[in-house]
């Protein structure tokens, strides 16, 4: 699931849980995890091993979810060999759960809401084998309980399809890489911008709605920090804190119009910060005339706090960019601007707050008063 400008590469454990008869192999992040000795386990999969771990480990009296490859011959894989399609493995999860708060029927329960299980061919943006839906069972108990909870939902046809979901014996599970483990809170960023462009969110908002909503158990583990300072606030400070064109532009990929706004006829020497969480993007040594109607420059100031997403709107295909921290929409990218470059960062002004150079040290931006030395 890593993602290169628009491109949605697929991506898409362990202890032996005592009182079951399965095969597990560790890997060293294990000997860090909870101890989950008393715990039952569900092995699911379902896409993406990212998303199905983050929707899953919501689920009260769930303890833990790791993210690995089930049910193929291939010992001890890696993501890339997985990625090939030729292990027999799918990217899947194993959730370790405490059966006198939730069993495992309301594990199956919660799992189906949130991929499509009428996709037999992959999930989303990630299309093979290996990231086709499984449930595998630990126990006759656990068999009996997936199908009947299958067979309630293909007889509710709330799925406008039936069920295509093998359930299968467990056979292996290998945990995935460490970096792999709780990546929805390790880089959230890039976790976020994958599912929005999966079409995953969507599809569980349009099928589901308010059903697939599970609040969260006690305080969420604080994310890795995201380099320098610059963190995206919670949705609702944002949409409270932002103006109306401001909020359309950075949270809906809205447009505003060519020389109707802030910046595109802007000359002084500064830097052009996300409006969202001051991360700084652009620099005027930067800005040049384009003719446009909108602020373009050559180059960010860095390139690590941008992002580049292909983007097929408008019944054509362009290089949509956004910022790291805050995955804010700031506009387009094309290949027609002057040297040294030959490229044109077209931005739209309300995605950006402007901190002219005199003012750089007391807004806490010294640093970059080299640019204009």
């Amino acid at each position: 699931m890593t993602m290169k400008k628009t491109t949605l590469l697929g991506l898409g454990a362990l202890l032996l849980v005592i009182g079951l008869s399965s095969i597990v192999f560790t890997s060293p992040g294990e000997k860090a995890m909870t101890d989950t000795q008393h715990a039952e386990i569900a092995t699911l999969a379902s896409g993406c091993f990212w998303c199905t771990e983050s929707d899953l480990e919501k689920v009260p009296g769930v303890l833990k979810v790791v993210s690995g490859y089930a049910g193929g011959e291939e010992k001890n894989p890696t993501y890339e060999q997985v990625s090939s399609g030729m292990t027999g493995h799918r990217e899947a999860v194993q959730v370790y759960f405490d059966p006198t708060q939730v069993s495992y029927r309301e594990i199956i329960d919660h799992y189906w809401k949130y991929f499509d299980p009428t996709d037999d061919s992959g999930s989303f943006g990630d299309r093979g084998f290996h990231y086709t839906s499984t449930i595998f069972y630990h126990s006759d108990e656990q068999r009996e309980a997936a199908e009947a909870s299958k067979k309630a939902l293909d007889e509710s046809e709330r799925l406008g399809g039936l069920v295509v979901t093998p359930v299968l014996p467990f056979t292996t599970f290998y945990a995935a890489e460490d970096y792999h483990q709780n990546y929805s809170r390790t880089c959230p960023i890039r976790y976020k911008t994958y599912r929005k462009f999966s079409g995953r969110d969507s599809y569980v908002k349009e099928t589901w709605g308010d059903e697939a909503k599970i609040k969260s158990k006690g305080a969420t583990p604080q994310p890795c920090p995201l380099p320098g300072t610059y963190v995206r606030p919670e949705d609702g400070t944002i949409k409270d804190s932002l103006t109306p064109l401001q909020y359309k532009v950075t949270q809906e990929n809205g447009t505003e119009r060519p020389f109707d706004n802030e910046f595109w006829d802007n000359k002084r020497d500064g830097i052009y910060v996300d409006v969202v969480t001051g991360e700084p993007l652009f620099s005027s040594k930067d800005k040049f005339e384009s003719g446009t109607g909108w602020p373009s420059f050559t180059r960010p100031i860095q390139k690590e706090s941008i992002i580049e997403n292909k983007d097929s709107t408008l019944g054509m295909v362009r290089t949509e960019v956004r910022s790291k921290a805050g995955d804010s929409h700031l506009g387009h990218l094309f290949d027609d601007g002057p040297q040294p470059t030959g490229q044109r960062y077209c931005i739209n002004s309300a995605s950006l707050r402007f901190i002219a150079k005199e003012d750089l040290k007391d807004e806490g931006y010294g640093e970059f008063m080299k640019l204009f030395e």
